[in-house]
């Protein structure tokens, strides 16, 4: 009798731990699976190549609007899912870009990110201080004139080096030749009502815009063939200014 009791007991007990162990099993598989959602990878768009049709009917008004656009779904971490394996194959065929902008070599802007923008969509000029000189205005020549780009956009950032540097009249190397394409700004910026220091960010703020507008301006006077277009409306030739804290672009 009492050898019955301890089997009936172990039969007990191992009922009890399989059954244990299915549910263990069954809140496994639950968690797996929710894991498992929690990190599925969206299906990227199957976003196609700007072409040249595509790129023609647009106006220069629609690609500053696209631009913006882009860039409050960029601040809200809204980024387009793009295919970039299908559009890198896509855009050898040719580039018909809405867009060329100017911008610092600060490795904080990504400027295609910034925009929401993807392969074969835009052109980006970079150099530090965002300043124009001949090689720079020829790609922008060759953005609009040749490739049919409709914006020109020359794009200032806070707390730019190079301005800061321009401000401090910094002599160094190659940089101190580089730097006379934009004390021309500080210069422009005397009338500053406050200190005019490196180390008072809304001085350097003011001198970065003014920095944008005199881009702006070199390549209306040294350009011809920009100026016309942009007399004609074949394109625009804007500025802008970008926030490191939010990724803003403040469009000029």
């Amino acid at each position: 009798m009492r050898n019955s009791i301890v089997r009936l007991l172990c039969l007990v007990s191992i009922f009890k731990f399989f059954m244990a162990c299915q549910s263990n099993t069954s809140q496994k598989q639950t968690g797996d699976t929710t894991s498992t959602q929690a990190v599925i990878i969206p299906v990227p768009l199957r976003e196609t190549v700007l072409t040249a049709e595509e790129q023609q009917a647009l106006t220069p008004e629609n690609v500053v609007q696209m631009l913006k656009e882009g860039n409050i779904r960029f601040i809200n971490n809204n980024i387009t899912a793009r295919d970039h394996s299908l559009m890198v194959r896509n855009a050898a065929l040719g580039q018909f870009p809405k867009a060329i902008i100017l911008s610092c070599v600060d490795s904080r802007i990504p400027v295609e990110d910034v925009f929401d923008r993807g392969i074969g969509d835009i052109f980006v000029a970079r150099v530090a201080g965002n300043f124009v000189n001949e090689d720079i205005l020829g790609s922008m020549e060759f953005a609009c004139k040749v490739s049919g780009s409709k914006l020109i956009l020359v794009m200032g950032h806070e707390g730019c080096g190079a301005i800061k540097a321009a401000i401090d009249n910094v002599k160094l190397g190659n940089i101190t030749s580089m730097l006379t394409k934009i004390t021309p700004a500080v210069a422009l910026s005397q009338d500053f009502p406050e200190e005019k220091s490196s180390k008072n960010n809304a001085f350097v703020e003011w001198v970065a815009k003014k920095n944008v507008d005199n881009a702006i301006k070199d390549i209306m006077s040294k350009s011809p063939i920009l100026k016309e277009m942009a007399e004609k409306g074949e394109i625009k030739i804007i500025g802008a200014y970008y926030n490191l804290k939010s990724g803003e672009v403040l469009f000029l």
